[in-house]
């Protein structure tokens, strides 16, 4: 489904149209920016089942006492009984069992598809960041128009 943008000339719009595009525009921005931030967090989560995976499953440490993260703050001990295979989260809390170098394939292609959707999502928000500025540009002109019309 494809959009075709609107052209539409700002300085034959009122102040309060105006407005109504900045707060919307405002919104859009504010929503973008959260995506982004949150798109980001992803891909720093991945990262470090990546690291965990390079780091923490090697043939040293099975058998030996570790800790297991059942949350982001509560960890059990435990023991690492295989190391050729480990649990991945694949989303929507299902896990699935797979090879250390599939689980490592798995988080590289989840970091890379994250990383270019970042780079989407970033020339969107610089779209609607200039689209802004511009809307704001006009508004400001408008104003001082109008207080220079009511001055005189």
């Amino acid at each position: 489904m494809s959009q075709k943008s609107q052209q539409i000339d700002l300085a034959s719009l009122s102040a309060a149209q105006l407005n109504s595009i900045k707060k919307q525009l405002d919104d859009e921005l504010e929503h973008l920016t959260n995506s982004f931030s949150q798109l980001r967090a992803a891909q720093a989560k991945f990262r470090e089942c990546l690291r965990s995976i390079k780091s923490g499953v090697e043939e040293k440490v099975e058998g030996n006492p570790i800790l297991v993260p059942l949350t982001t703050s509560l960890y059990v001990p435990g023991t690492l009984a295989d190391t050729e295979k480990v649990i991945v989260d694949v989303g929507t809390g299902f896990y699935v069992e797979k090879t250390t170098k599939d689980a490592l394939s798995f988080y590289e292609a989840k970091i890379e598809e994250i990383g270019m959707n970042l780079k989407d999502l970033e020339k969107i928000v610089n779209g609607k960041s200039g689209n802004l500025n511009a809307v704001e540009e006009v508004l400001r002109q408008k104003m001082l128009v109008s207080s220079e019309k009511q001055a005189a």
